[in-house]
């Protein structure tokens, strides 16, 4: 006989999973002993939303789903951010909940929230696990749902006597291979015709462009057709190196230098284009045309409908597409005479030498210390837009960012997965004061892993993205500002170590040493934001 929490770890391993991420509760416990007599690890988080954090960061990165573990309530709403952090981000993901005995209830009503319910709008699937007996089969279901197209989280309920109930063995179910289907012929001669029709065409890389899958493909057809690119936020990093075809980033939807390109392009080749992104260009009536090209048909918007649609594995749909055009696109450089102005323009004040440190400065003095495949996690503030902006990338999911859900407090935990996962790369968490402090307890996880990490905290005293917004649109400075530990304590205290920059020639030898040192790092450095209406209001209004 084996018990129901048997079944579920056996059915983890057949999976592949090698770490689970949580805090369990008592409802947890059976689950708990058989993983402790299993090959998957237990990785301790000091709250929920971390661990699933840590969970669709796995997702993100490798394309197979994390899997983090609550206890029901309280423990299982914590999920709730986390939940919808993947669902946007189309990061494959399990959550796996407990609940008290449903055969029974001695508890009455106690800690029982309707947790199903609560996840069905932000998840795949939602579904209680109600037989013992059924769990290799819902396990295998819930692992198939959360990586098809598109991808995102599944939340499984499982009763504690459901966990506790003992059964006769029951097989696991295998996986099997399932490929996605490449675009329809049709599809691919209509959008060839539409490209060499062209005589100004761009690419735009977005966030499903950057699918482990797909970035060999994308590669070898932006090389192929020679049609310069941009990127959106998450679309960052995946064309490999080596090209001269980059333009710039979409970290605004409209009025940047980079959309210097976007409004005069006549063809838009949109890759991978999710429209949970903040839009990287605004469609209207008298704009470029538009081509989808995804493994989803696109969702039709008042910002984003497209004039014709390539569905299918990207990859490989991309390869027939390139066959169709290659050398007979003769305008395809049509736009890259704008791309060292918009560079240049973007990159203007990157030296600058006043502390505390601009955000221009910041981007600069860390991309010098991070290697091509080296990664940085970003929390959500204003100095996402900066490095969304200015931060070159090399390649794919190199720069860790949320620009879908866009929730603060996911920086730390992503970084920490990196770290976990490439123990042998750079890793960077970059934070804004606000956004560290609420995971900023994982510290000490990360410690307690012995993970080589730095975080960068970016101290300001406030909540500077709402802060700016507030002054640009002339409300009066109220309510979003606040006093801060000391850093460098507040790191010593859970056993890392910590640092202070004082000046603007610090900051790269501080990175340096931190890095070299190994372990937790926490560097503290001051931010002057006041760049932020200079450059993202009066500049770009004034063009």
């Amino acid at each position: 006989m084996v018990k129901g929490s048997d079944l579920l770890v056996a059915a983890l391993e057949q999976e592949g999973v090698e770490r689970v991420f949580g805090v369990p509760g008592e409802e947890n416990l059976d689950v708990v002993e058989s993983l402790r007599n299993s090959k998957i690890e237990l990785v301790l988080t000091r709250h929920e939303q971390a661990a699933a954090f840590m969970a669709a960061t796995h997702g993100r990165l490798t394309g197979r789903p994390g899997v983090c573990i609550a206890t029901l309530g309280p423990g299982a709403l914590n999920f709730s951010t986390g939940a919808a952090y993947a669902q946007l981000g189309a990061m494959p993901m399990i959550l796996i909940t407990g609940q008290k005995a449903i055969m029974s209830s001695r508890q009455a009503r106690f800690q029982i929230v309707d947790v199903i319910a609560s996840m069905k709008p932000i998840t795949k699937l939602s579904r209680q696990i109600v037989s013992a007996s059924s769990i290799p089969t819902v396990v295998r279901d819930a692992f198939r749902v959360a990586m098809e197209e598109r991808p995102g989280p599944v939340h499984l309920e499982l009763p504690e006597d459901i966990a506790g109930t003992e059964v006769e063995p029951v097989p696991m179910v295998p996986t099997h291979p399932i490929e996605i289907p490449i675009a329809h012929r049709v599809a691919l001669d209509r959008a060839a015709d539409i490209i060499l029709a062209s005589k100004r065409p761009l690419i735009v890389l977005g966030a499903a462009a950057s699918r482990p899958r797909s970035t060999a493909g994308i590669t070898g057809f932006v090389r192929r057709t020679g049609i310069p690119f941009v990127t959106t936020q998450m679309g960052k990093g995946t064309v490999a190196s080596g090209t001269n075809q980059y333009m710039g980033t979409a970290a605004l939807s409209e009025r940047d230098y980079v959309h210097e390109a976007i409004d005069q392009a006549d063809l838009i080749i949109a890759i991978g284009h999710d429209t949970v992104e903040k839009p990287p260009f605004i469609m209207g009536p008298n704009g470029p045309k538009v081509i989808h090209v995804s493994y989803t048909p696109a969702t039709v918007e008042q910002v984003y409908f497209p004039h014709a649609e390539v569905v299918g594995d990207i990859g490989p749909s991309l390869e027939l597409l390139a066959d169709r055009v290659d050398g007979k696109l003769h305008t395809a450089k049509a736009l890259l005479p704008l791309r060292e102005s918009i560079l240049e323009r973007i990159a203007a004040r990157a030296t600058e030498d006043r502390f505390p440190v601009t955000p221009q400065r910041l981007v600069h003095d860390v991309r010098q210390v991070i290697p091509e495949n080296g990664i940085i996690a970003l929390d959500n503030g204003m100095y996402k837009i900066w490095f969304a902006r200015n931060y070159r990338t090399y390649v794919a999911n190199t720069v860790l960012l949320d620009n879908a859900l866009a929730t603060m407090g996911a920086g730390l935990p992503s970084a920490m997965m990196a770290s976990i996962l490439y123990p042998e790369r750079r890793v960077m968490a970059i934070c804004g004061d606000g956004g560290f402090m609420m995971n900023s307890q994982e510290l000490e996880t990360a410690v307690r892993l012995k993970l080589n990490l730095v975080v960068l905290i970016l101290n300001d005293g406030a909540y500077g993205m709402i802060r700016w917004k507030q002054a640009v649109d002339n409300f009066p400075d109220f309510g979003l500002t606040f006093g801060n530990p000391d850093f460098v304590r507040y790191a010593e205290s859970y056993g890392a170590k910590g640092s202070r920059v004082t000046s603007v020639d610090a900051l790269v030898p501080t990175l340096e040493t931190a890095f070299k040192g190994g372990g937790v790092h926490l560097v503290d450095v001051p931010i002057d934001y006041s760049e932020n209406t200079r450059v993202l209001v009066d500049e770009l209004r004034n063009r």
